[in-house]
């Protein structure tokens, strides 16, 4: 697949007139396609709702936008759900799914009507004190533990993950929700992360489906919901084939109607809680080059650094990028990319190949429109950037302001000699 910016560099030459580099771009054009993609993909089934997973990109303008199209929020922390709620997102449009929770956290998500999905057999006792009685609608979450793998291939390994129930737990649970009076109940899996195949979403739905039937015949328990969770991924590199919806979801249709429809389970909700897959590819860092260094390598220094994007520091992601003006030129030019931090690690490219780079080039770094903007962080007194639309029209709004000098200041306000650097 080849990858290509949703903008040229003329236009990116205009924006850095009122708004200098870095800063990361999103395509509004490519975020309501995508929403209206998926939600046709799985419109076979009535009650169907994507519930955007709020930590890939925490901006209240895209949480909003999806919203348009039915999409909620899948919270984890006490602030995601106050952010939603900001957005107009409440009650069932929320989906809290989060693990080693804070009691503050349960609180606030009884208050604005979430489904809380709990993660382990031992939060229902403590959700039943907290709250002095279970909510009438709750979900439970499921890991299966041992080696995940889809076609003789090692996808990941559950068994290791800290999240979700064993079988049995799940089972008993089940029964003990019963007991206390809960009245709609829902089952969540989160496996592997970032797959880019279509066959993931359909094997996780015929073993969720399977294990539905097993729980209504020996629990008395008929699920209202089944939660596929994340896992959806992206195309990251060129040479992958990027996933197709409207594939996947045929292929949990597929298998819903071989396995629940004659369980007489034809009316369970699907729910999802994809992030990457749905704001992934419509984002971009851009960053200008500053500085080119000679020694044992040739280094590429950018403006940007992994406060602005930490994956490839992290875990050395692979993150596309394109040259500015040179998209056509040789890449014959083997360098690193990278930023002004006091780590060595802080590199977004290693011996990549790209076309000759000059010092005042702009550099785009795909998709940055999920785990981007959302993971930065302030190591070295680093600011974070701002973040920008693209809209449908060409012109450019202002959806987060970077982070000024006062910011970094702002929670030492206890200190005198710091008022004025917090005002």
């Amino acid at each position: 697949m080849e990858k290509k910016p949703f903008f040229s560099k003329a236009q990116i030459e205009e924006i850095v007139k009122t708004y200098p580099t870095p800063f990361h771009i999103y395509d509004e054009k490519g975020l309501r396609a995508n929403a209206a993609a998926v939600k046709e993909a799985f419109a076979w089934n009535k009650g169907y709702k994507e519930f955007f997973a709020v930590k890939a990109e925490p901006n209240p303008f895209i949480m909003k936008l999806l919203k348009e199209y039915g999409v909620g929020s899948d919270c984890s922390s006490l602030t995601e759900l106050m952010l939603a709620e900001k957005c107009g997102i409440t009650g069932n449009d929320i989906m809290f799914s989060s693990n080693d929770t804070p009691v503050e956290d349960f609180e606030y998500a009884a208050k604005v009507g979430a489904t809380i999905n709990l993660d382990d057999f031992s939060h229902i006792a403590f959700l039943e004190k907290v709250l002095g009685k279970l909510p009438e609608r709750l979900s439970l979450r499921y890991n299966p533990g041992g080696i995940v793998t889809i076609s003789n291939g090692i996808m990941d390994n559950p068994g290791d993950a800290k999240y979700g129930m064993t079988k049995a737990q799940l089972f008993e649970a089940y029964k003990i929700l019963k007991d206390k009076g809960v009245k709609e109940f829902g089952m969540h899996a989160f496996l592997v992360s970032n797959t880019v195949t279509n066959d993931y979403y359909p094997v996780l739905a015929k073993q969720l489906f399977e294990l539905a039937v097993e729980i209504k015949n020996e629990t008395g328990v008929s699920l209202n919901f089944i939660n596929l969770s994340g896992g959806v991924g992206i195309a990251y590199k060129p040479e992958q084939t990027p996933n197709d919806i409207k594939v996947i979801g045929e292929g949990v249709h597929k298998v819903y109607d071989e396995i629940l429809v004659p369980a007489g389970l034809g009316d369970v909700e699907i729910y999802t809680e994809m992030g990457r897959f749905m704001t992934g590819p419509y984002g971009m860092l851009v960053t200008k080059v500053i500085h080119e260094k000679k020694i044992y390598k040739d280094y590429i220094g950018v403006d940007a650094c992994a406060v602005n994007l930490m994956r490839p520091a992290m875990y050395g992601a692979y993150h596309h990028i394109t040259v500015l003006g040179k998209e056509d030129a040789p890449c014959d030019h083997k360098y690193d990319v990278t930023g002004s931090l006091c780590e060595n690690n802080d590199k977004f490219a290693i011996d990549r190949m790209l076309p000759e780079i000059e010092i005042g080039d702009y550099i785009a770094i795909h998709d940055t429109g999920a785990h981007g903007f959302a993971m930065g962080y302030n190591y070295n007194g680093k600011l974070k950037s701002a973040e920008l639309l693209l809209k449908e029209d060409g012109s450019v709004q202002l959806i987060r302001r970077k982070e000024e000098p006062k910011d970094y200041f702002s929670t030492l306000d206890c200190f005198p000699e710091f008022e004025g650097l917090t005002k």
